[in-house]
């Protein structure tokens, strides 16, 4: 019953969700370099300025923000094969490891110089160096990030991914790469999965029967798998600053309360029972986008069809969509726009020095 009673509360907001997230995946096929996840979360942003009164659909909208979500990142497993992730990817594994870090450290750097909100500069930092939106949405749950922070965020991504999918090929260019080359670059330096095919094409596109198009998104799945290692270990730094602030806060209880056992107690049980816990704070889902992984590679290698993957990964860009609207439907548009502006440069410094290190790393590995 309890739970009958919930899916009723969560219906009309998820249903809300889901009409958005249709028209914006129609709106995403005609113009792919965007893709349906921006224009959810534009749409959701957009509506949000005109409604104001959600409280029936209020639960169901934050229900497909955080829920959704997480399943729509397990529902991506199904689109990795690992054994062709390690066939391909492993020989741009120097280069990824760079760039990653590299926007890692940046995104660190700049979050302590220019005082930016640590969850923003985490999304941005880990958004830009592993892949977009899908980093992310599997970040986000994590480090408990808000809405508003998750909106500016894919905000800042989208911003550099269009300017990255328009002006790499010609750079590639006017740089000399080699076709194998360029689909490391784009692969390294892009970082949705939709900009790098669109750039990838363009390159395609100058360069008659170059086919980098391939190449390109094995590397840029390769990145993807960045996702497992990166949540583990924010999940653990998480764990550890709780469980550092609630040891803290039993030395403050014990100090000011020497003469009341009993409230003391009460308290100090009170803060074990929310403090660290590794269940608690491992990212399950992610756990199960591993394993995800791991049915696809195994089908894969006894003969069965990638179209059987299809629908399920065309699921899991829809459910991305509709958390991208509910997320919208959530954020200030005003106050994102008024403090977009440190984000913004931080995205910017990133996607500069990911793309200076993976043409770097080509240049110093004899790949360019």
């Amino acid at each position: 019953m309890i739970f009958l009673e919930k899916v009723k509360l969560y219906i009309p907001g998820i249903f809300v969700c889901a009409a958005i997230a249709l028209g914006c995946t129609f709106l995403g096929q005609a113009f792919p370099l965007i893709g349906g996840p921006v224009f959810g979360i534009l749409a959701g942003m957009a509506i949000a300025l005109v409604w104001k009164r959600r409280d029936r659909t209020s639960q169901g909208i934050t229900f497909t923000s955080k829920k959704i979500l997480q399943y729509a990142v397990i529902l991506l497993g199904f689109g990795l094969n690992l054994a062709e992730v390690v066939r391909v990817g492993a020989q741009s594994l120097p280069v990824i490891v760079s760039t990653i870090a590299t926007a890692l450290i940046v995104a660190f750097v700049l979050c302590k110089a220019l005082h930016i909100p640590e969850r923003i500069a985490t999304l941005v930092g880990v958004g830009s160096s592993i892949c977009g939106g899908s980093a992310i949405a599997a970040t986000a749950p994590v480090i408990k990030a808000r809405d508003e922070e998750v909106a500016q965020a894919i905000s800042v991504i989208f911003l550099f991914n269009v300017i990255a999918a328009l002006v790499f090929p010609t750079l590639g260019s006017v740089l000399g790469l080699s076709n194998e080359g360029f689909a490391l670059f784009a692969g390294t330096a892009v970082n949705d999965t939709s900009s790098v095919t669109a750039a990838a094409a363009a390159w395609d596109g100058m360069h008659p029967g170059a086919n980098t198009l391939d190449q390109a998104t094995i590397v840029k799945l390769t990145r993807t798998l960045a996702i497992i290692p990166i949540t583990f270990v924010l999940a653990l730094w998480g764990a550890h600053k709780v469980k550092k602030a609630h040891k803290q806060k039993r030395a403050e209880l014990a100090a000011a309360h020497e003469n009341a056992a009993a409230e003391l107690e009460g308290e100090v049980h009170e803060l074990h029972n929310e403090g660290f816990s590794l269940k608690r704070s491992f990212p399950l889902f992610i756990l199960y986008f591993l394993l995800a992984s791991l049915i696809t590679t195994i089908a894969l290698g006894c003969g069965v069809s990638t179209e059987m993957f299809a629908p399920i990964k065309t699921l899991s860009k829809f459910f991305i969509t509709m958390a991208m609207v509910a997320i919208g439907l959530n954020t200030d548009l005003v106050k994102l726009v008024k403090s977009g502006g440190k984000p913004i440069f931080l995205g910017f410094c990133c996607c500069l020095a990911i793309a200076g290190v993976s043409l770097g790393m080509q240049y110093l590995l004899g790949l360019w």
